[in-house]
């Protein structure tokens, strides 16, 4: 933990809880920044994350005003690495919790010379809201996914009630009953949310969720990585639903205030790569740094490229580089990189279409950048947006069968990129991307919400 030096009273000192894994940490983290310039004279901020994390989301651990960077145990014992099991490594850390957040942030509270003012965490650490309480300070959640995802677990007693615990038939069912969700079907809720047969070894999201949902109603304001335009009915029901519903995304166009931009890192070239192909005709492929493309998949997905013929951008990690090395070797007609300005790429007017998962932040993402989405989910609320994506909104098409294969995804590519529907895709993403933008001028929603938030934390006691 680094050390600070603590400032005169009237400080209030507010305290960050993660959840490290996955695209978690890096919205908080952009919320904190944009927090600390806004209430520079007036509060200074302790960030509570793993150590893993904090390496992966800090360029250096000291680059952030205000900000005290606290590493929390991860879990597992010392000189035992994490495992790459990625299931196993959340139950580690979940047991470690909430123990191994309160002694940090005791320590933080001896370095900056104050007790914690206000809270705000990830919406997953359910357990933060108790801590709040015991204090007597807000308590404030970041639910970094979607509203529709987030109505969802709210509401998950009552579509257990409606649509039963057990997995059965009828799985096209909509979730009608619940306010913007009439094209939801049964078979789009995350696994959880109906209480199925748990296999040998079950996960510990279901539980963990379903406290959130029950938890979250006490918050003083939940907030959210998302803005109100996108779903204004189900936004609207969320502020009937909770103390406080304030949008605060999306957090891509959302950053600190800088007297001067920051330039544009393209260390790969991928940019200037771009520059030379022709509008909406690039392929865009990139599954995170969380996510393997299985093999098989893979090398469908080159064939697909080979036969077609279209431009591709593919950024990708880890293991698979050398497999998508050697597929890729025979094409002249594309670049293979381990990283992309991912924003930056997406706003390019070369690019036409993005193959990904369903996350919230790459969907967030192809919206500011205006690029339809060709999607191959994989888990939790991916099924839910990718639905929302193709049924909700018309501006992208998940993956038939849910697995990449060469006929499947030569049918999206020309789908997107060159029929009649592509074209209406665009218009209706750039529809939403305008919307975005609206909505973080001056006078927009964000400023609003970004606001009363403002408030909450600068007037803790």
């Amino acid at each position: 933990m680094a050390s600070e030096i603590p400032k005169p009273d009237p400080i209030i000192h507010v305290a960050v809880l993660a959840f490290p894994f996955g695209s978690h940490a890096a919205p908080l983290l952009s919320l904190v920044r944009r927090l600390s310039v806004t209430t520079v004279a007036s509060t200074v901020f302790s960030f509570l994350n793993t150590s893993r994390s904090n390496e992966t989301i800090f360029p250096c651990k000291d680059g952030v005003p205000n900000v005290l960077v606290c590493d929390v145990e991860d879990g597992w014992p010392k000189g035992h690495a994490p495992s790459g099991n990625s299931i196993e490594q959340v139950e580690m850390f979940l047991r470690a919790t909430p123990e191994n957040f309160l002694k940090v942030l005791e320590e933080a509270e001896e370095i900056w010379g104050r007790k914690i003012g206000c809270l705000i965490s990830d919406a997953f650490l359910w357990f933060a809201g108790e801590f709040a309480a015991e204090r007597e300070v807000p308590w404030l959640p970041l639910w970094t996914a979607g509203p529709r995802s987030l109505l969802v677990y709210l509401e998950t007693d009552l579509i257990r009630r409606n649509l039963g615990d057990e997995g059965g038939l009828d799985e096209d069912k909509t979730l009608d009953f619940l306010p913007g969700c009439s094209e939801i079907r049964k078979s789009d809720l995350p696994a959880g949310v109906l209480i199925t047969s748990q296999g040998s070894k079950p996960s510990p999201f279901p539980d963990l969720l379903h406290k959130m949902g029950l938890n979250l109603p006490k918050a003083t304001a939940v907030l959210i990585n998302s803005f109100h335009e996108i779903d204004p009915k189900i936004s609207n029901h969320l502020k009937t639903r909770l103390q406080k519903f304030l949008n605060i995304g999306p957090l891509t166009l959302t950053r600190e205030p800088s007297p001067q931009p920051e330039p544009v890192l393209d260390r790969t070239g991928c940019l200037e790569w771009l520059s030379k192909l022709e509008p909406a005709s690039v392929v865009y492929i990139s599954f995170g740094s969380v996510i393997t493309l299985p093999p098989h998949e893979i090398a469908a997905l080159v064939e697909a490229l080979e036969e077609t013929g279209f431009p591709f951008l593919w950024s990708i990690r880890g293991k698979s580089v050398q497999l998508l090395e050697e597929k890729c070797s025979s094409l002249r007609n594309g670049k293979v990189v381990s990283w992309t300005p991912q924003v930056e790429v997406l706003k390019h007017s070369s690019v036409g279409a993005f193959v990904t998962h369903g996350s919230w932040n790459v969907i967030l993402e192809s919206i500011v950048g205006g690029v339809p989405l060709i999607c191959r989910l994989f888990f939790r609320d991916q099924r839910m947006n990718v639905r929302t994506v193709e049924a909700v909104w018309g501006i992208g098409v998940g993956v038939e069968g849910g697995v990449i294969t060469k006929e499947g995804i030569v049918k999206d590519l020309r789908r997107v990129l060159l029929d009649g529907e592509g074209k209406e895709m665009r218009e209706r993403i750039r529809a939403l991307k305008k919307l975005a933008y609206e909505a973080v001028e001056d006078g927009g929603n964000f400023t609003e919400d970004f606001n009363d938030l403002v408030k909450i934390v600068t007037k803790a006691q």
